[in-house]
């Protein structure tokens, strides 16, 4: 059976970005991740994807090193994700930088890692 687990809004503090004062004093991003997994549908979390364990690897992840790119940062997390086992089938992560560095009024900059694998 195919399940879809979605976290959305993962709050994280980084140091993400290609200026000087993002590096510096960091800045609010959030992360989305989606995910398409084999799961029996059993009461029985040995048989699915934890979302706990995606949460507390992308955050690892997110804090591990720094990334001048968002693209760099949503490809980074996902290959994470993927990395804990075949019973994920797809993996969209997406970084939002609602804080990025335009001089125009916007709600949020998002960049998302599809993946072709």
């Amino acid at each position: 059976m195919r399940f879809r687990i979605e976290i959305l809004g993962l709050r994280l503090f980084g140091h993400h970005g290609v200026l000087q004062h993002e590096k510096d004093y960091g800045q609010e991003f959030l992360v989305d991740c989606k995910l398409v997994v084999l799961a029996s549908g059993e009461d029985d979390l040995a048989k699915t994807v934890s979302y706990a364990d995606v949460a507390n690897l992308i955050e690892a992840s997110f804090n591990a090193e720094r990334n001048d790119l968002l693209e760099a940062l949503a490809l980074r997390l996902r290959a994470a994700v993927m990395s804990l086992g075949d019973q994920i089938v797809e993996c969209e992560v997406s970084v939002h930088k609602p804080s990025a560095p335009l001089t125009q009024g916007f709600s949020d900059v998002i960049v998302s890692a599809l993946g072709d694998d």
